[in-house]
């Protein structure tokens, strides 16, 4: 072909709905132009992919970049270098900051600091309350909403919505999929005194499977009771995957990478409150359900982080005191590449939590797929490179990972966004400039 391409991706394996094979990838305006072989094509610039793997770009859909008012943590800049470092070209980001993102103005407000700020494209999550729920409606359509989180369990100021009368009503007022953490408040409160101070392998006992699957029969009766959409988050336990694998005709799941690779008690013995999160990592019987039925036999929708990050000197309090919670967004793309190479999990697979499932899940416009017309949204990768994830590679604010010392096998080696090279050989590139994703049901 003669055209003349913004950019060209040269000479890499694309891995994508057409299967695996060498071809290059031509870029005009931010979208894919064609897929093949450019070999007698110009370009304005070149990327060099031989030897590598051209993915469709990662989506987390889960994180939490804590700002604002929590930025000491993190914020929307420093989430998203670590994102764009991880290979991960778009983020969707969680309401409880402070305040909560629960109306037009916090909305808005979170897309004014992101502009110019992030270098991953993004999208923010709208929470939802007792007292927004009758216009929820309203608010899942506000631009840059990817959809409306409600917590079950577990949560700070107006977010927690425990009883069913209250998840009735949301599941009432929303007419985009919903998406929740599903954990049974009343037996969380019921068993807060199973802590043992300082012991964190008390934690799965505290928050125990029962909590889970209690809360998720819950959520499905009352979604099929509406006739309304789902998305349960970190799925953890057995049961659940044994019980949602029957109801995909309302629910789609998620679950991450840290309850897919840490298993109690050992992880918290070795990491103490590195290892604490909710819901829990759990024992091995857990994971190996989770592999099973979620990765194995499909029930699972997407993969997301939950990136969480708390500070070091937070952590460093005896549990229960030290909060839950860890980064994950930049040890996503090297984690799970690393279950491919060993085998647990196809390539194909892969591809499919991280890029089509955001697509099917929450309805991404032009995003989601490497095919023509769809946002320029690359994961290069070296399926091959073997590198020791550190603490200090970390650019989340935290400055740790509980993957600390963790030999990876794949690597994430380019991030491009939109047609734009944003990460390069572990060094971001130019300015930051990642933009709202747009949903299909508001267009």
């Amino acid at each position: 072909m003669t055209q003349t391409y913004d950019l060209i991706v040269r000479g890499g394996e694309v891995a994508n709905h057409a299967g695996r094979g060498l071809a290059d990838v031509g870029v005009i305006d931010g979208k894919i132009a064609f897929i093949g072989d450019l070999s007698q094509a110009s370009a304005g610039e070149t990327f060099d992919a031989a030897g590598l793997t051209v993915l469709p770009g990662v989506i987390d859909t889960q994180v939490h970049f804590r700002e604002p008012g929590l930025e000491w943590k993190e914020d929307l800049e420093t989430g998203s270098r670590a994102a764009a470092l991880g290979g991960v070209v778009a983020v969707f980001e969680m309401p409880n900051t402070n305040p909560n993102t629960t109306d037009p103005d916090t909305m808005a407000d979170k897309l004014a600091r992101a502009k110019d700020r992030m270098w991953t494209d993004h999208a923010f999550y709208v929470g939802g309350t007792h007292e927004n729920a009758d216009f929820l409606g309203e608010l899942e359509r506000l631009p840059g909403c990817c959809g409306v989180k409600v917590f079950m369990g577990a949560s700070t100021g107006d977010l927690l919505i425990a009883d069913d009368e209250g998840v009735r009503k949301v599941l009432s007022n929303v007419r985009r999929r919903a998406t929740f953490h599903s954990e049974d408040e009343y037996r969380l409160v019921e068993r807060r005194s199973l802590a043992r101070t300082g012991d964190w392998t008390s934690h799965p006992e505290v928050r125990d499977a029962e909590s889970a699957i209690r809360s998720t029969r819950r959520l499905v009766g009352l979604a099929k009771e509406t006739g309304a959409r789902i998305h349960v988050l970190h799925v953890t336990t057995r049961d659940e995957m044994e019980f949602l694998r029957f109801h995909k005709d309302v629910a789609t799941v998620e679950i991450t990478p840290q309850h897919l690779t840490l298993a109690a008690p050992e992880a918290y013995e070795r990491l103490g409150a590195y290892a604490q999160m909710n819901p829990p990592i759990r024992s091995q019987e857990h994971v190996d359900a989770l592999w099973l039925w979620g990765m194995q036999q499909g029930v699972a929708d997407v993969l997301g982080s939950d990136h969480a990050p708390h500070t070091k000197e937070e952590k460093a309090k005896p549990y229960p005191a030290s909060p839950s919670g860890m980064p994950g967004v930049q040890t996503l793309v090297p984690l799970m590449l690393t279950h491919v190479a060993q085998g647990r999990l196809s390539l194909e697979r892969f591809i499919d939590l991280t890029s089509a499932g955001a697509q099917r899940v929450f309805g991404t416009a032009n995003k989601g797929r490497m095919a023509v017309s769809y946002d320029a949204d690359l994961t290069i990768v070296d399926l091959k490179a073997k590198k020791t994830i550190t603490h200090d590679q970390q650019a989340s604010r935290c400055g740790w990972t509980p993957f600390d010392g963790f030999e990876a096998t794949g690597w994430p080696m380019a991030t491009i966004v939109r047609g734009r090279v944003v990460m390069q050989d572990g060094e971001l590139i130019g300015a930051a400039h990642g933009r709202p994703v747009r949903f299909m049901e508001t267009l």
